[in-house]
This record gives C-alpha cells, sequence and structure tokens, in this order.
C-alpha cells in the first residue's frame, strides 16, 4: 500500500567504487560488507533509522528526525575513517553521504519520490570522507550537532530545474582519497583510457597504452584542461566501461575512448569523446595508417579534442604544448616498452625498462622522452634501494635529466626528475624548487611534479604548500598504481607541519597499497615516537629492518636524510632512535 509522507533521508555512496571493484574485486567486496555490517546498520539503529536498500555501491536510509540523520552521517564517517586506520593490507574505501528532508512515496519494501532523487544528486557533491545538507536540513539541525558547516550555496541538480540550497560537513578534513565532483573545477576536465588493443595478444598492450600517454602528455601541457594522469586510467585497461561511471569515479566532465590494432600492415586507430554526463558521443573517427603517420592522427585527436571542450585556446599554445616527436618509430616502440614496464614496482621489470630506453636513445638520439623516462627509472632504483652503485645511477639520472632538458626545454617529466635529484639526492633545495616551477609551468597536469614537488616543500618546511600540492596531485591522478607514493608524500607533508595523526593515517593507508614501499615507514615510525604510541613505533621499526637489513640511522643520516632545517632534521632522528632503529 503507498502512502506519502515527510521524510529524513540519507543516501551513501562509495568514492570510485568501479575502479576499486576493478582493481580488486573480492577484497573490495569484503571491505564492504564489513563497513555495512560492522558500522553502518548498527549506526543505523543506535540513531533511530532503518536501511531501506543497499544497492552495490551505496546505501538509502530513512530517519525519525533531521538530527538523527545528521548524527548517523557523522557517526559513520567516523566509523569508515577508524575502520580506514586500521585497516591494513585492506583497500582504502571513502564515502560521500547526503542528507536531505522530503516528500517521499513509501510501499512495502522501497521509497522514492522526489525527495529520495534529490538526496542521490545531492551526494555528487559532497567530498570523501563528508556530508553534504539540504537547506531544509541544515536550518533544522544548526546549533545542535557541534560542527562548522561551509556554505556550497545554489547548486544544479542534474534534472531538476530549480537549484538547491546546500552546506557542506568535512569530518575527514578533506583529506580523503577520492577525487572532487565535476562541479568543483573550473577548468574542463577530462580522462583518457586506454585504447582497446583489438589483436588480442595482451603483449601488444604496451602500443596502445603508449599512444595514449602520448595524447595525455599533449594535452596535460594545457593551463586550460585539467587532465587525469594515465596512472590513474590505467585502471581501464582491457574493459568496456560507461562514460558515465568513469566520469564519476574520476571526477571528469569529459572521457575519451578508442582501439587500436597494430601489426605488420597499417595501424587502425578509432576513437571517440563522450560526455560523462550524458554518455553521449561528442565526436568520432577512425583511421587506418602507415607507422609513420601515427604521430599526425595523434596530433589530431588532441585539437579535435580541444576544439570540442577547450575552444579558446589559441593554436600557438596548442602548438606548444603538442610533445616532440622522435626520428623514428623504432624508438618510438622501445620508449613504449620501457613505460610499460615501468609500471609496478619490481626491481627485475625496472632493470628490463632500462635496456629498452637505452635501446631508443641509440635508436634515436634527438628524442628526448626514452631519456627523460631513463633519469626517472635510475631515479627509482635509486630510492628503493635496488642499484647496486647509488652515486654511479645519481651521476647517470643526471646526466640523462640535462640530456632531455637541451633536447625538449618543455619535457615536464626530466625537469621534475631533475628538480627530485637535485632536492632528495643532493639536499640543492632552491635548486631544486626552480626546476620544479618550470616543470609545472610546462605542464600544469603533471601529477609527478605536483607530488614530487610536494616533497621537496615538505623538506624545507613549508609543509602547508606540501599538503596542498600532494593533495592537487592526487586529484590528477586519483588511483594511481604507484598510490602508496602519493599517500607516503602526503604523509611526509603532514610530518613536516607536525601533524603527527594526518602523517599516521596517510602512512598506514601507503603501507596498505604496497608493503613493498618503505620509504613511508621513517615518518610513521617517528610519528607514533612524537604521538606516544612507543610500543607500535618500535614494531614498525623492526618491520623496517626486515626490509631493510642494512638500514642504519649513521648512513642514512649522512645520504639521505631529507629535512633542511637541522632542528627538524634531529628531532626526526632522535624520533628514529627511540623505536630502536641501530645507529
Amino acid at each position: 500500500m503507498r502512502g506519502r509522507r515527510l521524510a529524513a533521508l540519507a543516501f551513501v555512496d562509495i568514492v570510485g567504487y568501479s575502479i576499486l571493484m576493478a582493481s580488486d574485486e573480492r577484497r573490495t567486496h569484503d571491505r564492504w560488507m564489513a563497513l555495512l555490517d560492522g558500522v553502518i546498520r548498527p549506526q543505523a539503529s543506535e540513531h533511530d533509522g532503518v536501511i531501506v536498500k543497499s544497492t552495490g555501491d551505496g546505501v538509502l536510509a530513512e530517519f525519525a528526525s533531521a538530527l538523527d540523520a545528521v548524527e548517523w552521517g557523522i557517526d559513520v564517517q567516523r566509523g569508515v575513517l577508524a575502520a580506514r586506520a586500521e585497516g591494513e593490507h585492506l583497500p582504502s574505501i571513502a564515502l560521500r553521504i547526503a542528507v536531505h528532508l522530503g516528500d517521499v512515496i513509501s510501499t512495502k519494501d522501497d521509497i522514492y519520490g522526489d525527495g529520495v532523487n534529490v538526496a542521490a544528486r545531492l551526494q555528487e557533491y559532497a567530498d570523501p570522507d563528508g556530508i553534504v545538507l539540504s537547506e531544509a536540513v541544515h536550518d533544522l539541525v544548526r546549533g545542535s550537532i557541534g560542527m562548522a558547516v561551509r556554505d556550497l550555496g545554489y547548486l544544479q541538480l542534474k534534472n531538476f530545474e530549480r537549484p538547491v540550497k546546500a552546506y557542506a560537513l568535512d569530518i575527514g578534513g578533506g583529506t580523503a582519497v577520492g577525487p572532487p565532483r565535476p562541479h568543483q573545477e573550473l577548468l574542463p576536465s577530462i580522462g583518457v583510457l586506454p585504447f582497446q588493443n583489438l589483436q588480442g595478444n595482451p603483449e601488444s598492450d604496451y602500443f596502445g597504452d603508449g599512444v595514449v600517454e602520448d595524447i595525455i602528455v599533449s594535452l596535460s601541457g594545457l593551463h586550460e584542461l585539467l587532465v587525469i594522469s594515465r596512472g590513474s586510467t590505467l585502471q581501464y585497461r582491457g574493459k568496456h566501461p560507461d562514460p558515465r561511471e568513469v566520469g564519476r569515479a574520476l571526477g571528469v566532465r569529459y572521457v575519451l575512448l578508442g582501439s587500436i590494432r597494430s601489426s605488420n600492415g597499417p595501424v587502425r586507430v578509432s576513437t571517440h569523446l563522450c560526455d560523462s554526463f550524458t554518455g553521449a558521443s561528442i565526436w568520432g573517427e577512425r583511421a587506418d595508417i602507415d607507422t609513420g603517420d601515427l604521430f599526425d592522427v595523434q596530433d589530431r585527436i588532441v585539437w579535435r579534442i580541444v576544439g570540442g571542450i577547450a575552444p579558446h585556446v589559441r593554436a600557438a599554445e596548442l602548438r606548444r604544448s603538442i610533445r616532440k616527436r622522435p626520428e623514428n618509430f623504432t624508438a618510438y616502440d622501445h620508449t613504449l616498452r620501457g613505460l610499460d614496464l615501468m609500471s609496478g614496482i619490481d626491481r627485475g621489470r625496472a632493470y628490463q625498462a632500462r635496456d629498452c630506453l637505452d635501446r631508443a636513445m641509440a635508436a634515436d638520439p634527438t628524442f628526448a622522452m626514452p631519456a627523460a623516462w631513463a633519469a626517472r627509472c635510475r631515479s627509482l632504483c635509486i630510492g628503493q634501494g635496488w642499484s647496486d652503485n647509488p652515486d654511479e645511477d645519481a651521476a647517470a639520472a643526471m646526466g640523462l635529466a640535462t640530456r632531455a632538458i637541451e633536447l625538449d626545454r618543455q619535457n615536464a617529466l626530466a625537469l621534475a626528475t631533475m628538480a627530485h635529484l637535485r632536492s632528495f639526492l643532493f639536499h640543492d633545495y632552491d635548486t631544486a624548487l626552480l626546476y620544479f616551477d618550470r616543470a609545472l609551468s610546462a605542464c600544469p597536469n603533471s601529477s609527478l611534479a605536483w607530488i614530487l614537488s610536494s616533497a621537496t616543500l615538505a623538506y624545507v618546511g613549508r609543509g602547508e604548500e606540501a599538503v596542498t600540492h600532494a593533495r592537487h596531485a592526487l586529484r590528477l591522478s586519483p588511483f594511481d598504481q604507484g598510490l602508496y607514493y602519493y599517500y607516503g608524500c602526503l604523509g611526509l607533508a603532514h610530518y613536516s607541519n607536525g601533524e603527527f595523526e594526518e602523517t599516521i593515517k596517510w602512512a598506514r593507508m601507503s603501507e596498505s597499497e604496497n608493503s613493498a614501499y618503505t620509504g613511508n615507514l621513517r615518518y610513521l615510525i617517528a610519528a607514533l615516537v612524537a604521538n606516544s604510541q612507543l610500543d607500535e613505533a618500535r614494531a614498525w621499526a623492526q618491520r623496517l629492518l626486515e626490509r631493510e637489513p642494512g638500514f642504519r640511522l649513521d648512513v642514512w643520516q649522512l645520504t639521505r636524510q631529507p629535512f633542511r632545517d637541522a632542528a627538524l632534521r634531529e628531532r626526526h632522528l632522535e624520533r628514529l632512535r627511540m623505536a630502536g632503529l641501530p645507529r
């Protein structure tokens, strides 16, 4: 039997659910079920609420009052934050919640109507770990929840004629992983997905991925666009996603999809640009070309994308942003193979990548990209402790970065790598910051430049800027394959700011993403000591020594200890000593 009534509604959604499921379906599902049974449902009972329905990636709940619904949302978000901090080696789940007071129509097993629809649409405007309140709810609960709210103004909800005034509660401090919603961007935003490999041979995936990388590099050089990093869109390799789901997960308005077939003969490239709000195709094209014409096709795709979503970009600026071409296709192919091998974190693959990039440079000494990637590869080997001769590799990396910059002064990868080497290995922070400025000017969408610059800003004590840079890097690549490094840098940024709880949270998340990475452990251990959690700090120190048996503080202090400020440097070393790390 149907009935219409006024109800307090809460709508919950998982941030980036489709990508989490694509990367680890079983554990993501188990994690979500644990949150449902351990946090969301019990808290609903505590606040006189009922879970009306649970979908694959969300929950609709009804409450006796607006205050009950808001307090439930706050307790749920706090419970999820606590579970995430304790959940080592588990997928990191963040939620968005919206609360609305409106009319619903009820049946025996469900509720629906405009009230439900408004709550669902409002949820899209919440930050990860945040709650959005409609004006009707805010007016009833203000003064009763003991928390500050942000006025979001009037929001235009999809399929609603009139805008809705809304307010935000940021439970997690705005630091959760996950992209903001498209409405928060002033720039047109786009994600370029890996091209489908029509040959059916997984060994050929590298080719389509590399073609996409070139398109992303060209688009990323434009200040008028926000471009998601290839490191995050790689999650869609081999899949056929709905553009609307991609837009929702990555927080972008436009999605470029395509396919490629390469063989001994012509290369067939098909592309189409979609509006992620509607799923509709804006334009599409297909071309059968010789390999020598591939670069012309890439350029044409870039021009068409920009013409469709940012037509005010001047032709001269667009020509400047398009990456430098190689002189021969063999060098290009070796570069793409090397780039593919560098994905993930594996010593053997890294050295194979170095070999591919060396062959690319030998085939075309004037091509900047293999030199830039070779510099980055050696930098990674040093940072991970894989290098048999760190001093030799450091000098080689500097030489390769210099070579790439000489060949292409706008090569953001080379500029950012040079900056990081100057900072991390040689402690030449001022020069490093100049190179980072050049990198971000050349490519404002380089997530790598943003995250590496965050580390250097933390080293020199500019903690607030370091946090801002790390958060923007996460915006540009929210599901990066190197997410462990991004989280580790955000933990470092908070550490330099003296925010030890945040350091501990992000360092643990880094560890859960990749336990092979050890750079985050030094800051986790020191933050635990600073937070009077000495027993746990000592336990993590033992784990660090298990992974790096040769770690000694005196050696690390001389060669890798990064902080410029002497007082911060000494406090950091003393905390590591207190945790039991050997001299």
